[in-house]
């Protein structure tokens, strides 16, 4: 990475950057448009916590966490994690993934958490092996078609 990344809150004068951020046409079937995300993020205040991944003051990327949701509903599996991960075309491969998982690992932990989850598209396609390389471990689970992988922190 050239510059060093950070993170800038979703606000009104950076909303059209944030939902104009597009991953490589061949990604678009794993990941969910971040208009999308912002939308999820409206309707669970809270919960969700969208965030701009930025290089100076250009925008790589994308990442919405989610905080202590109820993750089977009958109040026994809190979960904290990265819900979303979109990093823009033409900006992958330069450690800014790495960077968001960071983050949101830090915010965990801040909070008093002690995992991370994440869910993925399986497959060939699908970013599995990135979650892998970072120390994600597959649970068996699945959430809806997605792989469900926890990283434990320490």
């Amino acid at each position: 990475m050239a510059a060093s990344p950070h993170l800038q809150e979703i606000t009104a004068s950076n909303l059209d950057t944030a939902v104009a951020l597009r991953v490589r046409p061949d990604q678009e079937h794993l990941v969910d448009p971040v208009v999308k995300s912002l939308a999820e993020a409206y309707v669970h205040p809270g919960v969700a916590w969208p965030r701009l991944i930025c290089v100076d003051d250009r925008a790589v990327g994308f990442l919405m966490a989610f905080f202590d949701i109820d993750w089977t509903g009958d109040g026994t599996d809190f979960r904290s994690g990265l819900w979303r991960l979109n990093i823009a075309d033409g900006q992958q491969g330069r450690g800014y993934g790495r960077f968001a998982v960071e983050c949101v690992a830090e915010e965990i932990r801040r909070r008093g958490g002690t995992r991370l989850t994440t869910t993925w598209h399986p497959g060939e396609d699908g970013p599995g092996d990135f979650y892998r390389t970072l120390g994600f471990r597959t649970t068996g689970e699945t959430s809806g078609d997605q792989t469900v992988g926890v990283l434990d922190l320490k």
